[in-house]
């Protein structure tokens, strides 16, 4: 019987011939180009992961290499491209999503684990080929596993700085953000960012390793240190840096133009100075740290959030590794006036829901609302309240 109620948003690609929903994506010129480049590199499979160079769980769309490959739009997912195939790797949230959005072009692998991505790339490459990816796009533990997994196996793993997606993707990949990055108010903080500053060195002092500086990668990090928001990245208040803190100065990379000209001023005012933040672009990062590393130094950094392109430009014994860095610890000890603000934001959430439960009483006998609706109306409801910067996700909206 349920044959009878085949189901015509998703695709069957064993029909004849294959049927796709109107949702699905066409690759086929994408994939082209891409392994055409590949050819370019001697690259016979490439990974593409779903993350940007900050371990972000949420990208922005100019990140969503996996997006535009695929077709595919939900925030996990690892695909790989050989010559003649295309596979992604997805969790149970999203496989119906997948089905939906991608072409015959790429299989969906119902699981997320390396090793099941490993095996795939063992049976499709041969011997004596190579698998590259994006060592800026990779954590330190996902480049060891895939190391580890291709180890001995004739297959070499090859990191190329030039993201081979994005060169396929070209002037249509979206631009860069270009929205101000602003200090936060005083009233919002508990504590300014100098006090943050020497409260992170003094924790440097007090290691028995005494390191000489302290790397951020995760992008809340350096939005927490220097009291700064930006929205680079959608229901994120946060903006693309790194910071390399050390005990005598402050190196902020970030596109400065965009910094207001309040928060260039706070940050400037105690120049020259060990509170004076130096600006450097955001793409000097990686040959700053480079150059930082050649000297008589120890580097304190938090392995979640940093990239293995950084990581690998520091010698294993002027590491100092942790999971989170003391500026992620920091962070996650709330001050008196940051829980008194939690409290508060949670106040008028809830009287946001409460509204939003009267509305749905009156209104669904009515007939009146769906889904969508009802999630336009929640959200209309958090933006009416005080201080309210927009939703910290979607709403995901469901009834029935």
């Amino acid at each position: 019987p349920q044959a009878a109620f085949a189901r015509t948003d998703i695709r069957n690609c064993s029909a004849d011939p294959p049927y796709l929903p109107p949702t699905a994506t066409n690759t086929s010129a994408r994939l082209a180009t891409l392994r055409a480049i590949m050819r370019a590199h001697g690259v016979h499979a490439y990974i593409v992961p779903s993350t940007d160079a900050h371990m972000s769980e949420y990208i922005a769309e100019r990140d969503s290499r996996v997006g535009w490959l695929t077709g595919f739009t939900g925030s996990a997912g690892t695909s790989v491209v050989t010559q003649d195939k295309a596979a992604l790797w997805t969790d149970s949230r999203y496989w119906t999503q997948a089905e939906r959005q991608m072409d015959c072009n790429w299989e969906l692998h119902k699981t997320i684990w390396v090793e099941s991505i490993s095996l795939w790339i063992l049976d499709a490459v041969p011997a004596g080929g190579n698998v590259s990816l994006d060592p800026f796009l990779f954590s330190i533990d996902t480049w060891n596993s895939f190391s580890e997994a291709l180890h001995g196996s004739g297959r070499t793993l090859i990191p190329i700085e030039t993201n081979l997606v994005d060169q396929a993707w070209g002037d249509q990949r979206p631009p860069p953000a270009s929205s101000e990055i602003y200090s936060l108010p005083e009233a919002f903080t508990g504590s300014s960012w100098q006090e943050k500053v020497a409260g992170i060195r003094q924790r440097m002092e007090q290691h028995a390793r005494r390191p000489t500086a302290v790397l951020l990668s995760g992008l809340e990090e350096t939005a927490w240190l220097f009291n700064l928001r930006g929205d680079d990245i959608p229901y994120n208040p946060v903006f693309y840096s790194y910071t390399l803190l050390t005990n005598a100065s402050i190196s902020l990379f970030v596109d400065e133009a965009r910094l207001s000209a309040s928060a260039r001023q706070t940050l400037r005012a105690a120049c020259p100075g060990p509170l004076c933040v130096e600006l450097l672009e955001y793409g000097q990062a990686c040959a700053s740290l480079r150059r930082y590393a050649q000297g008589n130094v120890t580097i304190w950094l938090g392995t979640e959030y940093t990239n293995y392109g950084l990581y690998s430009v520091i010698p294993q014994e002027k590491l100092l590794e942790d999971s989170y860095s003391p500026v992620m610890m920091a962070k996650a000890v709330k001050n008196a006036k940051e829980q008194e603000l939690l409290r508060a934001a949670h106040v008028r959430d809830a009287v946001a829901v409460i509204q939003y439960l009267l509305w749905l009483e009156k209104m669904v006998p009515q007939g009146q609302v769906d889904e969508f609706s009802g999630a336009q109306q929640i959200d209309a409801l958090r933006r009416a309240q005080e201080h309210s910067r927009g939703p910290s996700f979607k709403t995901i909206s469901a009834s029935g």
